[in-house]
């Protein structure tokens, strides 16, 4: 696009700004190589699809598309608050998490004066929307074993760090620290620091309460929490998302942000989703064991599998075999997965953990490609 007009100037940060790159679509598949069936393993979506009873009230709540939602959504606000075992002052709510990032950025750190800082490689939004922003954006190498290395992060935070953003379990490898890992940060941090995990995939870890602070969040004044109902709640596409946070920055964060960015079907489905706990309960176990499965049927076929607590898994393929040419051989088969080259990983791919037959054709797929 070009960045010039006979209007307003746009800013430096815009004219050279590079949008996130979603995965490829099914459809897109399809017609590109004449295929019946494609199987997309590529976005983290949940492998069951919608809760049936989140379907039935997306059918009965459609009459009210023509209606303005609650501002502020304070019925999910406080379903989500009781979820979670804390008050409805801690609870912001957004378009996806990724609204209460871009948010925080805006009412944390000045332009031209403030940093943010994460691991590298690190989901791109917290790096986009810095750099939007107009804020330094300051990242330390993750280890070999794709671990985090603690010391050099905090060696990047000064008195001008506003945020640090930590991903816990991991995107893309899937690692997920203890959470005596994350509490040492967290004291560690300056008071004027705030430290964000981003828990999306938390839910598909094997022992949620080794691995997160949430059961603990008052006890630190400088610590977030997000949380999404994009995964676990099959709800990607109504884009619902959540910080637990300390309660004048959830204030502030209802406050500032766009009226009604939540929509009124959105908030109905989000509410049923937190009410079918068979339906969640089910999409934990099916990709705890799909994760096993599919992570053991890799290692047998020669692949460098990183363990993983979310709903993927990132292998390196065997023989030398390029990940990217692996890549255009499963499209031919029908299979999307994520290609990791915008990671800075052009060795691996990420596998989003399908159903039991999903995963199952997959391994066949990657068998035939690889024998």
């Amino acid at each position: 696009m070009n960045s010039k007009s006979n209007g307003p100037e746009l800013r430096a940060a815009a004219r050279s700004f590079s949008p996130y790159v979603p995965g490829l679509s099914i459809d897109e598949i399809k017609e590109r190589y004449s295929l019946n069936q494609v199987i997309k393993l590529a976005s983290n979506e949940n492998p069951l699809g919608v809760s049936p009873k989140v379907l039935e009230v997306l059918k009965t709540s459609g009459c009210l598309s023509f209606r303005y939602p609650q501002s502020g959504v304070p019925r999910l606000t406080r379903a989500i608050a009781t979820h979670h075992h804390l008050p409805a002052s801690m609870v912001a709510v957004g378009n996806g998490s990724d609204e209460i990032i871009d948010l925080l950025v805006r009412v944390l750190a000045d332009p031209g004066r403030h940093n943010i800082v994460a691991f590298k490689p690190c989901f791109s939004i917290y790096r986009l929307q810095a750099k939007l922003a107009g804020v330094e954006f300051r990242q330390a190498p993750l280890k070999p074993d794709f671990s985090f290395p603690w010391e050099e992060l905090l060696s990047l935070v000064d008195a001008n760090t506003r945020i640090v953003f930590v991903t816990s379990p991991d995107n893309p490898s899937g690692y997920c620290p203890p959470a005596e890992e994350l509490e040492r940060a967290a004291r560690a941090l300056p008071s004027s620091c705030l430290l964000v995990i981003d828990e999306a995939y938390m839910d598909f870890c094997d022992d949620e309460a080794a691995h997160s602070l949430l059961p603990r969040l008052r006890e630190f004044p400088n610590l977030a929490i997000l949380r999404t109902f994009s995964k676990s709640f099959g709800l990607a596409g109504l884009r619902v998302g959540y910080g637990l946070l300390p309660e004048y920055l959830a204030d502030v964060l209802t406050r500032v942000h766009l009226p009604f960015s939540v929509n009124i079907l959105a908030e109905q489905a989000a509410l049923t989703a937190l009410e079918d706990m068979d339906f969640y309960e089910k999409t934990l176990a099916t990709v705890r064991e799909g994760r096993k499965m599919l992570s053991s049927k890799m290692r047998e076929l020669g692949f460098e599998v990183l363990p993983s607590q979310a709903n993927f898994i990132m292998v390196r393929p065997p023989n030398g075999l390029a990940a990217n040419d692996l890549f255009e051989k499963l499209l031919q088969k029908g299979f999307i997965v994520r290609p990791l080259k915008s990671y800075g990983l052009d060795a691996y791919l990420r596998v989003s953990i399908g159903t039991p037959e999903e995963n199952l054709l997959y391994a066949q797929a990657c068998e035939e490609i690889i024998g």
